[in-house]
């Protein structure tokens, strides 16, 4: 079993290679490609199965099959033409039993109405005889007989149509109720492996996702060590001395006045500026001010053009 493992087999003597890591993944990626492919194959098929009941149950419906066979035969050919029916699908069979009950219904009402008309119209007729019973105008006496025969005999027609009604109904009913019996069964059946398809689907998935939170601890008990060998110091101290740049600030920048700048030299390193609280008191020029051509101040002479 060990040589059949994912871990020794695919490797490569190139270390820049990754062909077996690219194969296991290209396999992975076909196998999700598979599964892709599996449900929209039940999905076509699921409809083809649903149409195919339906013809089947068309067929059982409307074609003949041995109408004129008598007892065992007949009886077998019968078994045999139920067979599409049984094959199909349960909610098609239900359907078509419930349009069939439904219809039955009517049509059973309708005749009970027929027949409760037809019964007040003997009533009716019967009173009307009975009224003209004095009457001496044999020709309506006669009329009159000849409608009450007429509704007796249609209150008795509606009688056995109303009857008759009822008993297919009766026999839609229970025929419904055996259908309806079977139907829940395989429904029940269905529902059952539904169920117990989810609970063990869910039950999977939830133990991987506990396999995964247990990786994922220990992935993070992990870092919680790396954290534990962790130093503030260490670190503040390591960072210093990679990208330290020197330890001598740098020297203040001093003053220098612009006529003495050999007295005042500040050393470099700070910027200058005028200092209005370090200036002297300005020279006394010898000349006098009265002078109009120059003015001298020490060594330097400002000649007026």
């Amino acid at each position: 079993m060990t040589g059949s493992l994912f871990k020794g087999n695919f490797w490569s003597l190139d270390i820049l290679s990754t062909i077996g890591y690219d194969s296991i993944i290209q396999h992975l990626n076909n196998g999700r490609k598979n599964c892709k492919e599996f449900e929209d194959f039940l999905k076509e098929r699921a409809s083809i199965e649903e149409k195919y009941g339906k013809d089947l149950l068309s067929l059982s419906r409307k074609k003949p099959c041995g109408q004129s066979e008598i007892n065992t035969l007949k009886r077998a050919l019968e078994v045999f033409k139920q067979l599409p029916v049984l094959s199909s699908q349960t909610e098609l069979i239900m359907d078509a039993i419930h349009k069939q009950k439904s219809l039955q219904f009517k049509k059973t009402m309708d005749a009970k109405k027929n027949y409760e008309q037809k019964c007040r119209d003997k009533d009716d007729a019967e009173q009307a005889v009975h009224r003209s019973a004095n009457l001496v105008n044999p020709k309506q006496q006669e009329k009159l007989f000849v409608k009450l025969a007429t509704s007796k005999t249609a209150a008795e027609d509606s009688d056995k149509a109303y009857m008759l009604h009822v008993n297919m109904l009766d026999k839609v009913r229970e025929e419904w109720q055996s259908e309806h019996i079977k139907a829940c069964e395989v429904l029940e059946a269905q529902e059952c492996e539904r169920i117990n398809f989810f609970r063990n689907a869910l039950w999977l998935h939830m133990n991987h996702l506990s396999k995964q939170c247990v990786k994922s601890d220990d992935m993070y008990e992990e870092v919680r060590k790396s954290l534990e060998m962790c130093s503030i110091e260490k670190d503040i101290e390591y960072f210093v001395n990679q990208r330290k740049t020197g330890q001598t600030p740098p020297a203040p920048i001093m003053y220098e006045n612009f006529y003495c700048p050999q007295k005042n030299a500040a050393p470099p390193g700070k910027a200058t500026g005028p200092n209005l609280a370090r200036r002297g008191p300005l020279p006394v020029p010898k000349s006098l001010p009265d002078d109009p051509g120059y003015s001298v101040i020490d060594n330097y002479s400002l000649i007026y053009q």
